[in-house]
């Protein structure tokens, strides 16, 4: 179990990752609704309503579930396929401001491997979607799933920066999940007045000014700022409902512009197929050889 408090609430709230059988995907069981109702939401492109700030999926009611890509790239990091995450409030809590916590948790509960077959979104011909100068578009890709992911500011504080990785566990948690999400002071400010970003601090995110980071600590990376990025899209494409074999390439997106490519994907039915594959080794605690392509549940026994 898990508990915090959410960056734009500030309200507390707990989650549970409960084991699931092949097949599950990653569905969030949202509690603590008005007469003690519950809802299922499944983690998919479809179901997301929003991406102004964070993503958030919901259920057509008034069931939702806001910041969940933090979580979601830790569990596409470490390649578990099969989840239910139990939330009793309307927020993912921010923990530290990226996904090493989560890591942390899943790595202590252990995985199993499954029978079932993995599936996965192979994709077959670029698909690309613009907004003013932004671009996100995905591309077919041998050798697994590639992000590669720039960000612009004018503020030299951040500046331009790219990223590219090939996504396995290994390499997500050395190089991304402790990435941790940033914003400057004076947008904290107006969003305070809009009532968001309450739970937001020194403790959970990067805060800078035009000129330096506030943070006594500093960064964890010099480039923290675009591996962040980078974690942020490792979680909405989690939103696919499998792991993508292809190539993801951004300019200045984030979670509306990560959301509206699988949109555009899943749109054009010649742009991708579900296959069924045999993975590679992953690292970290979770390793194991395979033969064949196993599905991952986590074991919280």
């Amino acid at each position: 179990m898990l508990s915090g408090a959410g960056v734009h609430s500030n309200a507390p709230v707990k989650v549970v990752l409960n084991p699931a059988p092949s097949d599950t995907g990653v569905v969030f069981l949202r509690t603590g609704l008005p007469a003690g109702e519950e809802r299922s939401i499944e983690a998919l492109w479809s179901n997301v309503t929003m991406t102004e700030l964070c993503t958030v999926i919901g259920d057509g009611s008034s069931a939702t579930v806001s910041t969940i890509e933090h979580l979601l790239a830790a569990l596409a990091g470490l390649a578990v396929d099969n989840v239910v995450v139990e939330i009793d409030g309307p927020e993912v809590p921010i923990m530290d401001g990226s996904s090493v916590q989560f890591v942390e948790a899943i790595d202590r509960a252990g995985v199993i491997q499954l029978s079932a077959p993995r599936r996965y979104v192979k994709v077959l011909k670029t698909v690309r979607v613009e907004h003013g100068r932004a671009f996100s578009e995905l591309r077919p890709h041998d050798g697994g799933f590639r992000l590669e992911v720039e960000i612009d500011f004018p503020q030299d504080i951040i500046g331009r920066q790219k990223k590219v990785i090939d996504l396995d566990a290994r390499t997500f948690r050395k190089d991304i999940a402790r990435a941790r999400t940033f914003g400057f002071v004076h947008d904290v400010e107006r969003l305070w007045k809009a009532g968001f970003a309450l739970g937001a601090s020194l403790e959970n995110s990067v805060a800078l000014d035009e000129t330096r980071i506030l943070n006594p600590e500093g960064l964890r990376f010099a480039d923290e700022f675009v591996r962040h990025k980078t974690l942020d899209a490792v979680g909405d494409l989690a939103l696919a409902g499998a792991p993508i074999l292809g190539a993801y390439r951004s300019y200045c997106g984030g979670h509306r512009m990560n959301v509206s490519v699988l949109q555009a994907l899943f749109d054009d039915p010649a742009a991708f197929e579900i296959v069924e594959a045999p993975v590679r080794r992953m690292g970290g605690r979770s390793e194991l050889s395979m033969v064949a392509a196993p599905a991952y549940g986590p074991d919280l026994n």
